[in-house]
């Protein structure tokens, strides 16, 4: 788990919601995560991010839902997922995603060489 802390970073991320039950059995790897990302350390790294923690009594399923700059969403079903597997699976969406914005072209990037 500390190999995915280390890769973790929110620079191209825009929103970060967790929403979990507290009362459910099946919480502990979503809170973990919501733990990892809310920390100093990592919310240093961008402090445009929301991270927000929706917490309900309703008995539903936990859920992590990332926004990230581009658009690009993704979501995490967390019931079955461990927290080294959701932190994983975000570190590495978050890579791809710093690998796609560093090599697409200056005239792509919106608000860049949009000039006469």
């Amino acid at each position: 788990m500390a190999a995915a802390l280390a890769r973790l970073g929110l620079r191209s991320v825009k929103q970060v919601r967790v929403q979990f039950c507290p009362f459910e059995k099946n919480v502990e790897s979503t809170r973990t995560f919501l733990q990892a990302v809310s920390s100093e350390k990592v919310r240093a790294t961008n402090l445009n991010c929301s991270v927000i923690a929706d917490v309900r009594h309703d008995g539903s399923d936990p859920c992590v839902d990332v926004l990230f700059g581009d658009g690009h969403r993704l979501i995490m079903r967390s019931t079955h997922l461990t927290a080294q597997e959701m932190l994983t699976a975000f570190a590495s969406h978050i890579q791809t995603r710093n690998a796609a914005a560093a090599s697409a072209p200056i005239a792509d990037k919106p608000g860049l060489g949009t000039r006469r």
